[in-house]
């Protein structure tokens, strides 16, 4: 399973990376919300997890662009963010995000939820 990780933070890319392919995922990644277009176009993805506060377009702005894509707009996506304003999940939400993830993350906690949402 192929999973998508947009996130501005360095650090927060390499601890998704070192989790996920721990738990056999197949990652690529995005350092913003254009650049996680780009890549999702070129390599596609079967879950999404992306941030929300993101410079050039943000993690509501990127999930309402993937949505608009027919061919991406059933893939599951997990928004992971410091974020936990129920005003900020209602907007994510009806962008299209399928779950919310508070940072900092558990990887047996995400993965869980990646594997739930891609059932």
């Amino acid at each position: 399973m192929k999973i998508l990780t947009v996130d501005d933070s360095r650090t927060m890319r390499d601890m998704l990376r070192m989790a996920l392919v721990r738990a056999g995922f197949n990652v690529v990644e995005a350092v913003d919300g254009e650049d996680g277009l780009a890549v999702l176009g070129e390599h596609g993805a079967d879950v999404i997890i992306t941030d929300i506060n993101m410079p050039k377009l943000d993690g509501f702005g990127f999930i309402e662009r993937v949505r608009e894509d027919e061919l991406y707009r059933a893939t599951p996506i997990l928004v992971l963010t410091t974020e936990s304003d129920p005003a900020k999940k209602d907007r994510a939400r009806q962008a299209g995000a399928t779950g919310w993830i508070v940072k900092p993350f558990h990887p047996e906690k995400l993965v869980e939820a990646i594997r739930r949402v891609a059932a």
